[in-house]
């Protein structure tokens, strides 16, 4: 197999630049669907101009729900290393439909044949946390037993914690443990790759991400903290009778535990999130008379290198040489 000589990382920034460019022209006109094909369909254009010969592994679902990016989709030139991709062109959909902070377009690349494809599970239960805790962690434990090590390990009072937790249902026994530890909790109604990148993030104030969200953004999430540092535990969490029995009738073990290593096995991982509505975790795009500003974390696996970029976009000159729309 071809190794990869540039920093596709930085190839990845301009694909996720585009989507965020596209979408955030639907922020909070209550159409996500419109939003998402913005995303979607730049997306898919930016990546005709990579050279690689890539694979979706994590997309937009199967090829007769989504005609563009979805699984299995071949993206790429053809030539070049041969890549598994995931992609979230809006993570966040209702964020950006409704207004909301931290909706952020998204890209992992790893190896062919290294990336853990999701099959029929939609949701996983996720506990992502510093490197310091990688040891101590147990996914099945209660969450106040949990933060109290996580909070001894990592020199701190539990009070002193933030926990990032998705405001659902599903999570209220969760929410009711973590207040009985008394640590402070983040609720955000999606976006829970925005947690796991916050949690490993030294320069956020989310101590722990914990909670059941999507499978997908479990892998996605994968590649940025092999990357980042941290560490992330996860099991399969089917909410539905049809995805419990479709894991079933595959043969899926749903009690198994799951690490950031099993859900890619490579060093060789390239990651970037452009910021669509802005937020506590990127910034998002601005728009000006004559172009607009975007805020993109880019990450490459082998180096170790964690760029945050701000890029001004002039429409004018862009749209000469691009064959995407922005407007």
């Amino acid at each position: 197999m071809e190794a990869p000589t540039r920093n596709l990382a930085l190839d990845l920034a301009r694909v996720t630049e585009a989507a965020a460019l596209s979408s955030a022209r639907w922020l909070g006109r209550g159409d996500k669907e419109s939003g998402d094909k913005a995303a979607v369909d730049a997306m898919r254009k930016s990546f005709s101009t990579l050279e690689i010969d890539g694979r979706v592994i994590i997309g937009e679902g199967e090829k007769d729900e989504a005609p563009m990016l979805y699984n299995g989709e071949k993206v790429g030139s053809g030539n070049g290393p041969g890549m598994d991709v995931a992609v979230d062109p809006v993570e966040g959909t209702r964020l950006l439909a409704y207004g909301r902070p931290n909706a952020i377009s998204v890209v992992g690349m790893a190896p062919k044949n290294t990336m853990f494809n999701p099959g029929p599970s939609f949701y996983m239960k996720k506990l992502v946390v510093p490197e310091a805790a990688r040891d101590i962690v147990d996914i099945d434990a209660p969450a106040d037993e949990m933060l109290k090590k996580i909070a001894k390990v990592l020199g701190k009072d539990v009070d002193d914690m933030t926990v990032f937790v998705l405001d659902k249902p599903r999570h209220a026994k969760i929410i009711e443990e973590i207040r009985r530890a008394g640590a402070r909790i983040l609720l955000h109604t999606d976006g829970d790759i925005t947690g796991s990148l916050m949690a490993v993030n030294p320069k956020s104030d989310v101590d722990v991400m914990m909670g059941t969200g999507g499978t997908p953004e479990g892998v996605l999430s994968a590649i940025a903290i092999r990357i980042m540092g941290g560490a992330m535990i996860a099991k399969l969490d089917p909410q539905l009778v049809d995805e419990k029995n479709s894991l079933i009738d595959a043969g899926i073990d749903t009690r198994r535990v799951y690490t950031e290593k099993d859900l890619v096995k490579s060093d060789d991982l390239y990651f970037s999130a452009t910021g669509i509505s802005g937020g506590s975790f990127l910034g998002g795009v601005s728009f000006s008379g004559y172009g607009a500003t975007t805020h993109t974390l880019s990450m490459r696996g082998l180096t170790g290198s964690i760029r945050y970029m701000e890029a001004v976009h002039n429409f004018e000159t862009l749209m000469k040489v691009s064959n995407v729309k922005y407007d």
